[in-house]
């Protein structure tokens, strides 16, 4: 059974962990709940289709979600070792993978402030299209954003995504507001630059070390 089958056999709660460059993607479960809490609010939120969450029950609620939609592999973003081993930094997801068309979306994003603009998101952005493009074997990997948050439109540009196009009223905010959608989009033969681009963000040169741990359903 190829990778791609692989995900439509998948648990909801998955078992794949990404690491590399001083962090590690997991899936995303109850533990996460508090640091996430700690990380979150409204500027931060904006854009959201949901509110944003404001107490344990709503953080729990949100983490159930994420591991009921069998869509979904959302993760939890931590620093596996170093002076803050644990350190939860925020959280990520695929989505809406669809295998027999090799597409699929990256989602559902947001981090502390303390790590906006540094090498949280490249390093997360490298992670997830490596296994996109060498595991998965997607042809096409597309980003969203409220076409409203100028700062993710604007980090979606320097990760070299292609924009697509706005979707007009496209989706509900927390707030009951209508906003447009924003799409950018990566696709297999864009992927080398891409990936090069984000490297020489990360410092490394040429080639770079990738750690996997992929579970029993190897996705």
């Amino acid at each position: 059974m190829t990778p791609a089958r692989r995900w439509l056999n998948t648990v909801v709660r998955h078992d794949i962990v990404l690491e590399g460059f001083g962090l590690r993607l997991e899936p995303l479960a109850d533990r996460h709940g508090a640091a996430l809490l700690a990380l979150i609010d409204d500027e931060l939120w904006a854009g959201m289709p949901s509110p944003p969450p404001r107490n344990a029950a709503d953080i729990a609620a949100y983490v159930a979600e994420a591991e009921a939609n069998p869509t979904r592999l959302a993760f939890a973003v931590v620093v596996p070792a170093g002076e803050q081993p644990g350190q939860v930094r925020g959280s990520t997801s695929f989505y809406g993978w669809v295998p027999e068309q090799g597409r699929v979306e990256i989602g559902h994003t947001f981090y502390g402030r303390p790590w906006w603009g540094g090498r949280t998101n490249p390093t997360c952005k490298y992670l997830l299209l490596t296994h996109a493009f060498e595991v998965l074997g997607a042809q096409r990997v597309a980003l969203r954003a409220d076409a409203r948050n100028a700062r993710s439109l604007a980090a979606m540009r320097k990760l070299g995504a292609v924009p697509e196009g706005v979707l007009r009223s496209h989706r509900v905010a927390a707030d009951g507001s209508r906003g447009d959608t924003a799409y950018f989009s990566i696709l297999a033969p864009e992927w080398p630059a891409v990936r090069a681009g984000l490297l020489a963000r990360l410092g490394v040169g040429g080639s770079a070390r990738l750690e996997r741990s992929d579970g029993p359903t190897g996705i």
